[in-house]
C-alpha cells in the first residue's frame, strides 16, 4: 500500500479522534487527560496525513476533489452525530438487563406487588458507614425499591456516630449495623428494625409494617400434629418441626398460635385461619363437631394429610367435597429419582397455582396421598376445584412396601394432589365470613424444616394460605434464597468500562469502516 493511502487512513482516524475528544470529556469519562490524549493523537495522525498527501492539496481546488472532500467530512460528521445521539439516548433511558443466573438484580413479583400496595410511604434509614462491606449492596437494593415505587419508598444512610440522637430514638446500639423502616410521621409513626437485610427480609418487613391488623393463624394440636418449635421435635428427628414455616408466617404479618380443641367450645373469633398438619391420632366427636361448626359459619382452614395416617376427619372433608384416598401416590416419570417423591408442574387455572404455572415451577411432594373430588353428598353451597395434579403417569400404590409398579385395580391417571373448596355461608347464623374456604393438600411433609427451602413448595403453601384467608395480594412468587455472586467494581473501574464501551469501541468500529471505504476508494 502506498504511503499516501496509509496517510489517508491514519488521517481519517485522526479526524475521528479530534472530533470525539469533547464527547470523551463531557460524557463518557469526564477525564481531561483522556480527552487531551485523544486530541493529541488525532493531531499527530492528521499531521501524518498532511505529510504524506501534501502534493494533492492543490487538487482540492477542483470541483470533483472538493466535492469528494466535503462528502467525506459530512459523512464522518453525520455518523459521529448519530453515534452521539444513540449514546445520549441510551444514557438517558438507562435500560437495565439482569443477566445473572439467579437474577439478583431483579425484584421478585412479591416485592413488586408489595410496593404497589403500600398504603403509606415507607422510609428506610440505614445506620451504616460508607466503609462497611455491605454498603454498596444495600444501596443497590434500596435503589431498586425506590425505582419501582419512587413515591412510596425512600431511603437514606446515616452514620450512627454522627447521628447519636436518631440512633437512640430507634434503639440502635453503638457499633450496630441496622436498617429501620418507618411508616408515618410524628406521634403516629410506626417502625421496625432489621439487623440484616436481604430482599426477602426487606419485603417481609414492609409487608408487616403496612399490615392492617394482625392475622392470627391457629395450629391444631393434641393429635400428634407436627410441632411449631424445634424444641418440641422428637430427638431422633430434629427436623420434624414447622419452625421455618412459622418464621415465614411472622415475616408476612401473621402470628402463629397453637390451639388444643379439647374442652374448647368454639374456635377463637380472631382466627384468620386454622391449620391441621399431619394429625396422627383420631379427633374426638366434640372436636369434629366444633370444626364442622367453624367451617359452616364461614371459617377458613388448611388441611394437610399424610401417608398412612387416620385422623377421623373423613366425614368433615366429605361434607366439603374431598375424599383422601388410601395408599401413596407414585409417578413413573415425574419424580425425583424415587417414584414416591412426586414432581408436578401440572396446575389448574385456580388462583393459588397461577403464579407457579406462569413461572414453570415444579412442586415436590414426598409420599403424598391423592384426593378424590366428590360430586354428591356435600353440604349446600360447596364448590371444589383441583389446584395441583400429577402427570398422566401417576397411580395410587396400595402396597408401597412391596413394589412400585401399577397393579390391577389401583387408581391411575392424572391424580389430584391439592384441592380448593369454597362454601357459601351468607345465611349461616353467627357467620364469621360470607364464604368458608378450605384447602386440602395430600402431603404435610412439605411443611417440615428440611423441605421448606424448596421455593415452589413454599410459594404453593403460602399462596394457599393467602387465598384461604382472602388476602389475594399474598398470592405471588416470593423473593428466593439467592446466592449472591457479584463483582465489586470501584468508580475508576466503572469509568474505564464506560469509556471503553461507549467511546473507544464505537470509535474503533467507525474508524475501521472508514479505513475499508478509503482503501477501496483508492484502488
Amino acid at each position: 500500500m502506498k504511503a499516501a493511502h496509509v496517510g489517508k487512513v491514519l488521517g481519517a482516524f485522526g479526524l475521528l479522534l479530534l472530533l470525539s475528544s469533547p464527547f470523551t470529556l463531557f460524557i463518557t469519562s469526564d477525564s481531561a487527560v483522556a480527552a487531551a490524549v485523544k486530541a493529541g493523537a488525532g493531531l499527530v495522525l492528521v499531521g501524518i496525513y498532511g505529510a504524506t498527501n501534501y502534493r494533492q492539496f492543490g487538487q482540492f481546488a477542483t470541483r470533483r476533489s472538493s466535492s469528494f472532500f466535503a462528502t467525506t467530512v459530512l459523512t464522518t460528521l453525520g455518523v459521529f452525530a448519530v453515534l452521539v445521539a444513540v449514546n445520549s439516548l441510551a444514557f438517558k433511558q438507562n435500560r437495565r438487563w439482569d443477566l445473572t443466573q439467579a437474577r439478583i438484580h431483579t425484584l421478585a413479583p412479591q416485592t413488586v406487588s408489595t410496593l404497589a400496595a403500600i398504603p403509606d410511604p415507607v422510609r428506610a434509614i440505614a445506620f451504616i458507614t460508607p466503609a462497611h462491606a455491605q454498603y454498596g449492596q444495600l444501596e443497590a437494593l434500596f435503589a431498586l425499591y425506590h425505582a419501582e415505587a419512587p413515591g412510596k419508598f425512600e431511603y437514606t444512610f446515616k452514620d450512627p456516630r454522627r447521628s447519636p440522637d436518631l440512633a437512640a430514638k430507634y434503639q440502635v446500639r453503638e457499633g450496630q449495623t441496622a436498617v429501620v423502616l418507618v411508616r408515618g410521621e410524628g406521634e403516629h409513626a410506626t417502625h421496625t428494625l432489621l439487623a440484616t437485610v436481604s430482599e426477602q427480609e426487606l419485603t417481609h418487613a414492609v409487608l408487616k409494617l403496612n399490615a392492617v391488623g394482625t392475622q392470627k393463624v391457629y395450629f391444631v394440636t393434641g393429635h400428634g400434629e407436627w410441632p411449631l418449635d424445634k424444641e418440641q421435635a422428637p430427638p431422633h428427628d430434629p427436623g420434624a418441626s414447622l419452625s421455618e414455616f412459622r418464621r415465614q408466617l411472622l415475616q408476612e404479618g401473621y402470628t402463629a398460635e397453637p390451639l388444643n380443641l379439647a374442652g374448647v367450645q368454639d374456635v377463637p373469633r380472631d382466627a384468620a385461619l386454622v391449620i391441621i398438619a399431619g394429625a396422627r391420632g383420631p379427633y374426638t366427636a366434640p372436636e369434629k363437631e366444633l370444626l364442622q361448626r367453624y367451617l359452616a359459619s364461614g371459617g377458613r382452614m388448611l388441611y394437610f394429610a399424610d401417608a398412612g395416617l387416620r385422623d377421623g376427619l373423613d366425614g368433615l372433608l366429605a361434607e366439603h367435597g374431598v375424599q383422601v384416598d388410601e395408599g401413596i401416590v407414585a409417578d413413573a416419570q415425574y419424580n425425583s429419582g424415587n417414584p414416591f417423591v412426586v414432581l408436578s408442574l401440572f396446575y389448574s387455572d385456580h388462583e393459588i397455582g397461577k403464579p407457579l404455572h406462569q413461572r414453570g415451577l415444579n412442586v415436590e411432594f414426598p409420599t403424598p396421598r391423592s384426593l378424590t373430588l366428590l360430586r354428591m353428598g356435600m353440604a349446600p353451597g360447596v364448590q371444589v376445584q383441583p389446584v395441583v395434579l400429577t402427570s398422566q403417569y401417576g397411580w395410587v400404590e396400595s402396597t408401597p412396601e412391596e413394589n412400585a409398579v401399577p397393579s390391577d385395580g389401583e387408581k391411575a391417571g392424572q391424580l389430584v394432589l391439592v384441592a380448593a373448596v369454597t362454601r357459601d355461608t351468607q345465611a349461616s347464623p353467627g357467620k364469621r365470613f360470607d364464604e368458608a374456604r378450605l384447602v386440602v393438600m395430600g402431603d404435610s411433609e412439605l411443611l417440615l424444616d428440611p423441605n421448606w427451602g424448596h421455593e415452589p413448595n413454599r410459594n404453593l403453601v403460602m399462596n394457599a394460605l393467602g387465598w384461604a384467608s382472602n388476602q389475594l395480594t399474598k398470592i405471588t412468587i416470593r423473593p428466593p434464597d439467592r446466592e449472591v455472586s457479584t463483582l465489586e467494581l470501584d468508580a475508576a473501574t466503572l469509568s474505564r468500562i464506560r469509556f471503553f464501551a461507549t467511546d473507544l469501541m464505537p470509535l474503533s468500529l467507525l474508524g475501521v469502516g472508514l479505513a475499508i471505504w478509503l482503501s477501496r476508494r483508492n484502488k
